[in-house]
């Protein structure tokens, strides 16, 4: 049944980049290609778990790490690249892709996590997991996310004095960020806390490294396609349906674009395997704060749409909130359902206030 489910999605897709050509309503535009990246998103988990098997596990789990975010990476990269050509989109494209950033780091903590913990919970009543990792984890989260509010806080002091003064601090920081997740990685695989993470899309199939690269380039393209044509759709949908940019990143972007990694977490938590469900959740969370957001740092600034790290005071209080709330609730390698319907309730809060908050 599922298998048919993803045929379906990836006919709604294909159906969605020829509504484009023909000028069809941008709500429904970006409907369709949404719903076409989510069997997208698990074709590619599967190719990239297949060409872990033959590159070892070190070599491995960096591709993991460096693909988890694939879809998210294209969509914001082509929102940047969109920007830079069109200088009329420029500001609305810069804040739908911290807009997104914001919402994949919250969406995997409040949202998926609390969605594992919640049902978990539900099932297996009291869940544990290991304090020592879940430790580490918050705490990289809090650096990543203290890193992102120093230019967001003194950004106007700097402004006053030094004008490209922001963008140099953003710079440096997008560099330690990134020597920072790679030392985790070699930390992390050091110690043997290297998690294998399968993407579970229905069916299992047998491909050959060869299939797996051909596969791999076959949905990164039509990744590219559908994200083009998405991120295409945005504009007109805010002029036409009065929704926001924001909202768009904040809550639907994020959602499309980790759509495998979230029901593989949720399936973990429910099979009482904490340990999984919490290496996918804060392990997603950590890439796109840690490598995908300096790593777009770099590459707004080659295509010409410099992005600093200025976030929204929205997006400051909604990342430290998400940070502290996981670190309390994670603290004690224990988990149960009311700790999830905690987490679900700010996620709530958080996408109600969104969007009704102009930013």
């Amino acid at each position: 049944m599922m298998k048919y489910v993803m045929y379906i999605l990836l006919a709604v897709g294909a159906l969605a980049v020829v509504a484009e050509f023909f000028h069809a309503s941008p709500l429904l535009i970006f409907i369709g290609a949404g719903l076409g990246l989510i069997p997208l998103a698990g074709i590619l988990g599967d190719g990239t778990e297949v060409i872990a098997k033959y590159t070892g596990p070190r070599l491995g789990g960096l591709l993991n790490a460096t693909l988890g975010n694939a879809v998210e990476l294209i969509i914001t990269t082509l929102a940047l690249w969109q920007g830079a050509v069109n200088p009329a989109v420029r500001e609305s494209s810069l804040l739908l892709v911290k807009a997104s950033i914001t919402g994949s780091i919250m969406g995997n903590v409040l949202l998926i996590l609390g969605a594992s913990i919640f049902l978990g919970g539900l099932k297996h009543g009291i869940q544990r997991f290991d304090r020592s990792q879940s430790g580490i984890n918050m705490s990289m989260l809090l650096l990543a996310v203290i890193a992102i509010s120093f230019p967001s806080i003194f950004s106007q002091a700097i402004d006053e004095v030094n004008h490209p003064g922001v963008e140099y601090l953003t710079l440096g920081i997008a560099a330690v960020m990134i020597v920072v997740y790679a030392l985790s990685i070699v930390f992390t695989q050091r110690l043997g806390h290297v998690t294998e993470v399968s993407h579970d899309s229905g069916h299992a199939p047998a491909w050959s490294k060869r299939q797996a690269i051909i596969i791999l380039i076959v949905a990164t393209a039509a990744i590219a396609l559908l994200s083009e044509t998405l991120v295409g759709s945005v504009e007109p949908v805010v002029t036409q349906f009065g929704i926001s940019e924001f909202f768009l990143g904040i809550i639907l972007i994020p959602i499309v674009g980790n759509v495998a990694e979230h029901l593989v977490a949720v399936q973990a938590g429910m099979r009482n395997d904490m340990e999984l469900s919490l290496a996918i959740s804060w392990g997603s969370s950590l890439q796109i704060a840690l490598f995908v957001t300096p790593l777009l740092v770099f590459i707004s600034l080659a295509l010409g749409n410099p992005m600093t790290l200025t976030f929204t005071t929205f997006e400051v209080v909604t990342l430290v909130a998400v940070s502290l709330i996981a670190a309390f609730i994670s603290q004690d390698g224990e988990s149960n359902w009311l700790e999830g319907v905690m987490l679900l309730s700010l996620y709530l809060i958080v996408a109600i206030a969104a969007f009704f908050v102009p930013v």
